[in-house]
């Protein structure tokens, strides 16, 4: 070494001092920031609720009324009406290019195209595939999270170690979506050529004789597969939900059913499904909409690729990777549209079980 070299350690030392100094005094000014921004919030609203206790007479509640409830509409405006008004005004333009006609440089500018985003999502190829699978997935994940955590929980209420055996099947709830992507797709799924399986599934397979599958190439299977990972999910929150449920029906119904010769299987169609409905509606609704979000799994696994593709990941690489946001506001609009018919059923089960009440 010369000695007008530095040594590594130094040549890295001297620069991250300045940094860590630089870094504690612009976080100590956001800090200071933030807490004077707080005062600030805690003294406009104070002065608010101050100003409309000090209303007398008959639109008293009408004030304080409004005085609450303004933050949130205001909030709701600006974080949720604001943005989909937006997004749906954009799925029916187009972004491009042109010059402008008094300096001559190319700005981007929306043109109203009407539905021709719309006619491409159901026209091509690749988008519709990923619409046909937002649908699939629709169905089978609350058909099949519900169906298995109803039986479950019905087979083991009120057996022994009832406590551990649902926590064995809602221990998954707590792993993220790309954590169980990463479980299914890495140790379930793996497949190899050549050479000893990695994956669980083609160990199984290789060690009774059969031949190692790509589970995650075979299409239509692979979109199949994928919809394991999001039903080993929420069969746990199913299965809790309705499990609370079938507690609650009185045993006396039951007893009396027994007296009159009712087995088993006649008391679970005739009293505990009767009796459960309303949660069943609540966890297929909740689950069906938590598929439709469902962007996660499929973009750790596959990123879409062999027609595995949804919407919600189609939406991301049209929008953020290829810059075409129009088609991807479209697609944001036909995922909102499947999930209104889903909250009006919903709401409408609800209020018939509150007007039997």
């Amino acid at each position: 070494m010369t000695s007008t070299e530095v040594p590594l350690s130094l040549s890295r030392g001297l620069p991250m001092a300045g940094l860590d100094g630089e870094f504690w005094e612009t976080q100590s000014s956001n800090l200071l920031l933030a807490a004077i921004a707080i005062v600030a919030f805690l003294v406009v609203v104070s002065l608010v609720m101050f100003g409309a206790d000090l209303v007398r007479g008959r639109i008293r509640d009408k004030v304080q009324l409004v005085v609450l409830i303004a933050p949130v509409l205001f909030l709701l405006g600006v974080g949720l009406i604001w943005p989909a008004i937006d997004t749906i005004w954009l799925s029916f333009n187009k972004v491009v290019e042109q010059p402008d006609p008094t300096t001559g440089i190319y700005t981007t500018v929306t043109q109203f195209t009407g539905l021709d985003n719309y006619r491409f999502a159901f026209t091509d190829p690749t988008t519709l595939r990923s619409v046909i699978n937002t649908m699939i997935w629709m169905v089978l994940v609350p058909g099949l999270s519900t169906t298995i955590g109803l039986a479950y929980a019905v087979f083991i209420d009120k057996a022994k170690g009832e406590k551990a055996l649902k926590s064995l099947v809602f221990m998954p709830m707590a792993i993220s979506f790309v954590g169980a992507s990463v479980i299914w797709g890495s140790v379930m799924y793996d497949y190899n050529q050549v050479g000893s399986q990695t994956g669980m599934l083609n160990a199984l397979l290789s060690w009774i004789g059969v031949e190692p599958v790509n589970f995650l190439v075979e299409s239509p299977w692979n979109t199949f597969f994928l919809i394991v990972i999001l039903v080993w999910i929420q069969t746990g929150f199913a299965m809790v939900i309705i499990s609370a449920a079938i507690k609650g029906v009185p045993a006396e119904m039951n007893e009396a059913a027994s007296l009159d010769g009712a087995n088993a299987w006649q008391r679970f169609w005739s009293i505990t499904v009767p009796s459960i409905r309303a949660t069943l509606v609540v966890v297929l609704t909740t689950i069906t909409i938590a598929s439709l979000k469902v962007y996660d799994i499929v973009r750790t696994v596959t990123q879409g690729r062999d027609n595995t593709d949804i919407v919600a990941n189609k939406m991301y690489v049209l929008s953020f990777v290829e810059g075409r946001e129009p088609l991807g506001a479209a697609l944001a609009v036909i995922l909102f549209v499947f999930v209104i018919p889903i909250v009006i059923y919903n709401v409408r089960s609800l209020n018939k079980v509150k007007e039997t009440r």
